[in-house]
């Protein structure tokens, strides 16, 4: 992994890390995969590692008490891995620019809808309020600990079963679906009952969190 970092603002420690393991046979991780009728399960709360930098970073007197989510994914990985094989479709680390833009990205790359139900997202009361005040939608916020997950619809409730079970996917939930149309557009299905669209993320309103 590199970072490239503007002049003069190297101003603390980096440490790098490598991971070593071996390729599962049963696990055919990918967009093109990506299905009309698949769920799409987050395997926790969002937003939470981005709202806790900012607030940490920006001096700004809230009271919130939002802690990072940064932990190992592996975990919830191999529960996933195990309860679905082949039928895990596609899973992608909800990093810079969040929620939204995997699927934004997963949607484009499938050429398939997207269809999200708001009131299905898991986030925290005090994430949800720091955004308000921030002006800044959770599903655009980074994470360091939550994946999002494509699995078959005959799968989803055994991947919703496994990720809760894992340390780390206790707030799993699957907030949406994969449709034909409009293809390469995510769709938020809204508490009033309308829908809207999510974008793509412009910009980034933390540039850099790790």
């Amino acid at each position: 992994d590199t970072k490239v970092v503007e002049r003069g603002k190297c101003d603390g420690m980096y440490l790098t890390t490598t991971g070593v393991g071996v390729l599962r046979a049963d696990a055919m991780l990918a967009p093109e995969h990506v299905r009309p009728g698949d769920k799409v399960l987050v395997s926790g709360t969002i937003g939470d590692h981005g709202v806790a930098i900012m607030l940490a970073r920006g001096g700004l007197d809230l009271e919130a008490g939002v802690r990072s989510d940064t932990r190992s994914l592996w975990p919830v990985v191999h529960a996933l891995l195990d309860a679905c094989g082949p039928e895990a479709h596609c899973l992608r680390d909800a990093t810079r620019g969040g929620v939204a833009t995997v699927l934004n990205e997963i949607a484009t790359a499938a050429e398939v809808g997207v269809l999200v139900a708001e009131d299905r997202i898991p986030v925290r009361a005090e994430v949800t309020g720091a955004c308000e005040i921030l002006g800044i939608d959770p599903l655009y916020v980074a994470n360091e600990g939550k994946l999002v997950a494509f699995v078959a619809p005959e799968q989803a409730d055994a991947a919703l079963i496994a990720l809760r079970a894992a340390p780390g996917g206790e707030q799993a939930a699957v907030i949406g679906e994969v449709r034909t149309e409009p293809p390469g557009m995510v769709l938020v299905e809204t508490a009033f009952g309308g829908k809207r669209v999510m974008d793509q993320l412009v910009g980034d309103p933390l540039p850099r969190i790790c």
